[in-house]
Formats: structure tokens, sequence, C-alpha cells
């Protein structure tokens, strides 16, 4: 089995990633990850969209499977089989607002225990440590902001990354950004980047 990333929006889909879904012949993915790679899909290939998660660990040795991102920032790595890295949203966010990631800490909060991931981001960023969140639309950003009041942090919010519609909304602890999609990420930074 393949578990192949399809990056994080149109046109970031790695060589690799069109080689393989190229060749393969029987293909799972769900709805948008099929839709971003549909151009690269066989004529022969059967292609199955995502049902049952569970079920997926049962599938044949030659299955694709598709995974939104990177299947190993909260996607479908955990699958065994070969891992064909993807564009991730992390990778995008941070180069969007032009700030290195290689000190970043990762919380995901994507169907996660919302209040362990608060007691993380306190945490992180009491250490000084930028941090990535990866979040679901439930994801209380203005909680993150009341926690954070007084540390005067740059609360960032990614959505749609990748799309026609994709946003970078910029706030602080005391004015914190308002997504208006279900698909974001946050970001926040110990200080605020532009400070005068």
């Amino acid at each position: 089995m393949k578990v192949i990333g399809v990056g994080c929006g149109e046109g970031m889909l790695t060589e690799e990633a069109i080689a393989a879904i190229l060749s393969a012949r029987l293909i799972y993915g769900s709805g948008r990850a099929i839709e971003r790679v549909n151009r690269y899909i066989h004529p022969d290939c059967t292609v199955n969209t995502i049902t049952d998660y569970k079920a997926l660990k049962s599938l044949p040795d030659d299955a694709v499977i598709l995974s939104t991102g990177d299947p190993l920032l909260a996607g479908l790595g955990y699958l065994e089989g070969e891992i064909i890295s993807g564009i991730s949203s992390l990778q995008v966010a941070f180069a969007r607002v032009g700030v290195p990631w290689s000190n970043v800490s990762v919380i995901d909060a994507h169907g996660k225990d919302h209040d362990k991931a608060m007691v993380d981001i306190v945490h992180d960023i009491s250490r000084n440590r930028p941090v990535f969140i990866i979040a679901d639309p439930k994801f209380p950003v203005q909680r993150v902001a009341d926690a954070l009041r007084g540390t005067d942090p740059e609360i960032i919010i990614c959505q749609d990354l990748g799309e026609d519609e994709e946003k970078i909304l910029r706030g602080s602890s005391d004015n914190p950004p308002v997504p208006d999609s279900d698909l974001f990420c946050c970001i926040i930074l110990p200080e605020r980047k532009n400070r005068k």
C-alpha cells in the first residue's frame, strides 16, 4: 500500500506523487483529495471515496491512499506502507507569513481535546517557541487569545491555503483574528513580527 500526500492546495502535488498516481490502478481518498489529483488518474484505475477510515488498514497491497497535505502531519501516515510526502499546511502557512519553522511546536487539535491543546500552547509560547495548530472548525481561537493575554503574541489564521479563497488573518491576544472558513490552521508567534 502507498499513502500519498496530495498537498494542501491546488498545484502542490510533487512529481513523485504524480508518478505514483499515474501508475495506480486502485485509489482511495476523500472527495477533496480525489478532485485534487483527478487529472493524473489513469482511465483504468478504480477510484473509491473513503467512507470507513477504520477499514483502510485492510486494503490490498496495491492500493494507493490519498491524504491531503502530508500524510505524517495529522494525515493517514499511521497506515503501514510506503509514504510519499506531500506539501503540508505547516510548510505553506509559514511560507505565507515569511517565518522559519525549524523550531516550531506542532499541536494537533483537529478533533482532539481543545483544553489540552490550550495547555500545550501556553507552555510552548512561554518557552518562546512559535506554535502551529492544526485546527478543526470548532477550535476556539478566542480562548487561545484569552489564555495568552499579557504575553503579546501574534496570532495568525491561515485559511483555505492553496485555494482561490485563501486568506491570512493577523491579530493579537487583545484583538484575535476570526476565521470565516472551516478549513484553517493557526500560527502563534511569541512576539508580534511587525511590532512598532
